[in-house]
């Protein structure tokens, strides 16, 4: 999964308020958990874009499959599986699943970051509460914590950054115990087994294994850390985008220059530069970038089984 965190540097939220009227539509039955996963085991991998006039655009497939514009008004796009969800200038949370023209399903608002991973839907609302609903699109709320100013879903792991900088993560259940990860905390990422946080002072660490496993130091002067596989991406300060893949203890690459955001989903790399292009590449750490997109504030990768 790859999903934008509302703590990103760089990203300029949009306000436009048009919602779509295909969003008005009732949701069908809910679906399990088994079946979420069938869909997503055949679903093809996604790119989307945010670009400045607030249209989200989705293409799946190749990377130069067409793009189709998804919804309008919209602050932050997320990707999980066959899954696309949209947050709007107006505070509501979109979520649809299947091809790309099925319809909305409303899933909450006055929300400020939302978060998709296999099927579970998470939301973080003004209030600071952050709240998780797992199979289909019309299940129930679960109230997870209070205080919240990002929240992380991966698989059965779901983690929130409390507003006193304090990373907590549970594994399994909606209902399952928190654990405290690390404290001085501005960015919480998670994918599989692994857990990363940036600290107040730019460092970067991660974790392989349970919740109590031992850090490892990834980098340093780091603005946003990017989990996916058994990938590590990092953009600097300086606008350095590093990748590394297999062990924590991996050789990093550079990627690219003068990045905002960086992406990782499958075996695909992104990146959205400062002048507003967004870059995708697929295969090896060393493949040909593909320009993307233009005019674009965020960018979305899902590898189609996330």
């Amino acid at each position: 999964m790859t999903t934008r965190s509302a703590t990103r540097p760089g990203l300029v939220l949009l306000g436009a308020t048009l919602a779509c009227a295909a969003g008005l539509l009732p949701a069908g039955l809910g679906t399990t958990a088994a079946s979420a996963q069938s869909r997503a085991a055949g679903a093809l991998p996604r790119i989307g874009v945010l670009r400045g006039g607030g249209e989200a655009l989705v293409k799946e497939g190749g990377l130069s499959a067409s793009w189709v514009l998804e919804h309008d008004g919209v602050v932050q796009i997320a990707l999980a599986g066959d899954r696309i969800g949209v947050l709007t200038g107006d505070g509501r949370a979109w979520v649809k699943e299947g091809g790309l023209s099925t319809n909305w399903v409303l899933e909450h608002d006055d929300v400020k970051q939302l978060a998709l991973s296999g099927d579970r839907i998470g939301v973080l609302r003004g209030d600071g509460r952050a709240w998780v609903k797992e199979g289909g699109l019309s299940t129930n709320w679960v109230l997870e914590h209070d205080d919240v100013k990002q929240l992380a879903l991966s698989g059965d792991r779901i983690g929130v950054l409390r507003g006193d900088g304090r990373a907590w993560v549970k594994e399994g259940g909606l209902s399952a115990s928190w654990v405290l990860e690390h404290d001085n905390v501005k960015q919480l990422a998670l994918s599989g087994d692994r857990i990363g946080v940036v600290r107040a002072g730019g460092v970067a660490l991660v974790k392989a294994g349970g919740l109590s496993a031992t850090w490892v130091i990834e980098n340093t002067a780091v603005k946003q850390l990017v989990l996916a596989g058994d990938r590590i991406g990092v953009v600097r300060g300086d606008g350095t985008a590093l990748v590394k893949e297999g062990g924590l203890s991996a050789t990093w690459v550079t990627e690219n220059l003068d990045v905002l955001e960086l992406a990782l989903a499958g075996n695909r790399i992104g990146v959205l530069k400062a002048t507003g292009e967004a870059l995708v590449k697929e295969g090896g750490l060393s493949a040909t970038w593909v320009t993307e997109n233009t005019e674009v504030v965020d960018l979305a990768l899902s590898s189609g089984t996330d």
